[in-house]
Formats: structure tokens, C-alpha cells, sequence
């Protein structure tokens, strides 16, 4: 058995304002199932997240600051807001600074100055898609960005992006401690995706999966009022097909889910080419759905990275868009393509409710955390308990979609698709 703690800035030696607790050695389990119905020798535990009772910061002394990064989220807005109110309402913490425009905003010949978050700037920006505070993509310099937060004062850093936000939060941690500077750094896990270790499910994920099952419904009729139409849906997913899953599933209006799991073949017998013609000569209209991860392999996709280090990926939709109009033309075969890439129209929205809720919770974890002295570790909604996780477990590798599992059969169930091609 393996239980996995967060790094502590020190004694707690402060009383909490807060009338409830949740004690150090209330552990969670990563894993719910175990084969043979004992736990595993290998089983790993979380600390549940919550309230201490002690604090490691005096509330009245304090300066927080929150920063958001990578691509843009539904929900983002809702966390900077929960942050915001929480630290200010529960805990009576006098400065909450946002920091603008991402990790570039904690280098001054970078970036803008940070805003005060008080409650009026915050009060209504849940009810918009984006990010208050701006975003960008790229590291900064650690040394550069410690020595702003020494000057700026600031005692806790809220950094919301993906596995490389949390790796330079991390390293921001790392380094304020070999200077000796008490700087607890907490992050929320942001990724439309629904693609991090150890986490159930990541907010703006539920928002994408509605808003993509609206477009798959226009797809769908776009597609049945004419004549052998076939619908190209490109959604979210580098590396994880769990949104083009999910919508699936829920539009049950899809014929082929095409997700970066499995590997896609176009040609022979057993290729999607062929069976999108079978399906045309049964009924005459389809629709498609991709998640902007699958078939890379047919692409060549290069070795080029964006400013976050992440594998630029060859358009897939494109491509399927492309060869489906050549192969039906060479086969003097009918059919009329239409092609939607809801992408960042998706992205843009704002929380849904489960959404907003998710976000709410994490953002109130993660303060308590960072007061408690807590640092290095994302905040996580595992198994249906908030939990905190160490920072090293999410950036270690990413979630796939299990091809043995409930929510990919469901697939093969709702499309009639194959379960390999090829």
C-alpha cells in the first residue's frame, strides 16, 4: 500500500475561521475495483482534500495570486471566481492578485501588471466563456518569475492549465524553496480533454461533451436531407478520445467514432472507406465523428512543438474531408460531404452546471489546501472524493480512453462500428 502526501511548507501554527475539518489521515483510494475483492499490495492512497483545522498562513497576513494557462476551458472564469470568494469570504485574505496573460505575466518585461481581484471585478464573469485574466502557451523563465513573486509578496500561487502549467508550478515551488521562501503552490487540472492521471473527470469536459452533441445533431441533418450525405464532426482530443466518446454515445446519432486508441485504416476491405459505403447503400446518409488525435499515423505528422511543448497534429478532418470526396468520385459514387470544426466555438463556452459546480468545489479545495501550507499538488475529483494529488503523479503520463471499458463498448453498441480497422 502506497500513500501519496503532498509536500508541506511547514507547521501549521494558525487556528482555522472555519467551523469544520477534514483530518490529514482521511485517505481516498485511486482505485475502486480490485481483482480477488483485496486491496492490492500496490494500492495507492490520496490525502482527501478540505478545511484543516490548523492553518500554515495567518489569513490576515497573506497575499494569494492566481494564473491561468494553456488553451482556453469552459469554466475558467467560474474558478478564478470561486478562488477569489473563498479566500476573501472564508478566510478574510486582505490581497488576491490575478496574474495576466499566463506565466508570462510573472515576468514584469513580459508581461501586464497583475489586477486586484476583488468581489465586485469577479462578481459576474462566470456567466462568460474565456478567461478574465488572459492566457498564453510557453514557460517562463523560473529564476525571473520567483523574484517577482518575492517582490510582489506573494505566499500562494493558484496555477490552473494542464500537465505544463503544473510542471512549472512545480519548478516555481522548487526553486522558491532552495531560496528559502515560504511558497505554497496549488494547482487546478485544466484539460477540455478529460485526459489526466488520477483524475475522474476535469471541468470544461461536460460542457464540450453537450455543446459537441449539438453540433453533431445539425451534422445529422445537414446529412439525411440529401442523398448519400456524409458529416465530418472534428472534435477535441490530442491523445484521448473521451470527448468524441462521450458525445457519441449521448447524440446517438454518429456511425463512426474515430478516436487517437485505435488505429485508423481508410483502405481494404476492412477500412472505414469500405464500410462507409456499406453504410451508404443501407441507409444513404452518415456522420462521422474524430477527435483531432486519430489516424496520425496516416498523416506524417512531423517533430514541430507549440510554445508548450506538445506535438503539433496534421488535421485529420481535412484529411478524412479530402480522401472521402476522391474515393466516392473515382467510384463515380454520389455523395455530398459536409465538414464541422467546432473547436473553438466549444472551447469558448461557458461552464454548464455540472461544470460550474466542479469548478466551484475544486477551486474551494485548492484554497484550503494552499492555507493549510500544502504544496505541490493538484487538487482532484477522483472516484467521487476530492483528493490531493502530488504534482509528479498527473505530469507523469496522461489517461486513455480503455478499450475493454464500459464507455468504449458503448460506442460499438451505439454506432455498429468495428472494433479494430484493418
Amino acid at each position: 500500500m502506497k500513500i501519496l502526501r503532498p509536500s508541506g511548507l511547514g507547521e501549521a501554527a494558525h487556528a482555522s475561521p472555519l467551523p469544520y475539518a477534514v483530518p490529514d489521515e482521511l485517505l481516498v483510494p485511486a482505485d475502486l475495483q480490485w481483482p480477488g475483492g483485496s486491496p492490492p499490495a500496490d494500492l495507492v492512497l490520496f490525502e482527501k482534500a478540505g478545511p484543516r483545522r490548523r492553518l500554515f498562513f495567518d489569513p490576515v497576513r497573506t497575499r494569494a495570486a492566481v494564473v491561468t494557462c494553456g488553451g482556453l476551458c469552459p469554466g475558467l472564469n467560474n474558478v478564478i471566481r470561486s478562488v477569489t470568494r473563498e479566500l476573501r469570504r472564508s478566510y478574510r485574505v486582505p490581497s488576491v492578485l490575478g496574474i495576466r496573460g499566463g506565466y508570462r505575466g510573472l515576468d514584469p518585461a513580459r508581461g501586464r501588471p497583475p489586477v486586484e481581484l476583488t468581489e465586485a471585478l469577479v462578481e459576474d464573469i462566470h456567466r462568460d466563456g474565456g478567461t478574465l485574466l488572459g492566457t498564453s502557451r510557453g514557460p517562463v523563465d523560473i529564476g525571473t518569475a520567483v523574484d517577482f513573486l518575492v517582490a510582489q509578496r506573494i505566499d500562494i500561487l493558484f496555477t490552473v492549465g494542464g500537465d505544463g502549467t503544473q510542471r512549472g508550478g512545480q519548478a516555481l515551488f522548487d526553486e522558491a524553496r532552495a531560496r528559502g521562501y515560504a511558497l505554497a503552490v496549488v494547482g487546478i487540472p485544466k484539460t477540455i480533454d478529460n485526459d489526466v492521471r488520477f483524475v475522474s473527470r476535469t471541468f470544461g469536459f461536460g460542457t464540450a461533451v453537450s455543446e459537441a452533441v449539438r453540433v453533431i445533431a445539425s451534422a445529422h441533418t445537414e446529412a439525411r436531407c440529401v442523398h448519400n450525405g456524409v458529416a465530418v464532426v472534428k472534435l477535441m482530443g490530442r491523445h484521448a478520445g473521451f470527448i468524441a466518446a462521450a458525445a457519441t454515445v449521448a447524440s446517438q446519432d454518429v456511425n463512426f467514432c474515430l478516436v487517437p486508441e485505435v488505429p485508423l485504416v481508410l483502405d481494404g476491405e476492412a477500412g472505414l472507406l469500405a464500410a462507409l459505403e456499406q453504410r451508404l447503400r443501407i441507409t444513404d446518409h452518415a456522420v462521422i465523428v474524430a477527435a483531432e488525435g486519430a489516424g496520425q499515423d496516416l498523416l506524417g505528422a512531423g517533430g514541430e512543438r507549440d510554445a508548450s511543448g506538445n506535438l503539433k497534429l496534421q488535421d485529420i478532418g481535412l484529411h478524412l474531408k479530402d480522401r472521402l470526396n476522391a474515393h466516392f468520385q473515382a467510384r463515380g459514387i454520389e455523395m455530398t460531404l459536409r465538414y464541422f470544426d467546432p473547436s473553438y466555438q466549444i472551447r469558448g463556452c461557458p461552464a454548464d452546471t455540472e461544470d460550474a459546480l466542479l469548478c466551484d468545489r475544486l477551486a474551494r479545495h485548492a484554497v484550503h489546501a494552499a492555507m493549510a501550507g500544502k504544496t505541490g499538488l493538484v487538487v482532484s475529483y477522483l472516484n467521487g472524493q476530492f483528493v490531493h494529488v502530488p504534482v509528479e503523479q498527473i505530469t507523469g503520463g496522461s489517461k486513455r480512453l480503455d478499450l475493454e471499458g464500459e464507455l468504449w463498448r458503448a460506442v460499438l453498441s451505439s454506432t455498429g462500428q468495428p472494433a479494430r480497422w484493418g
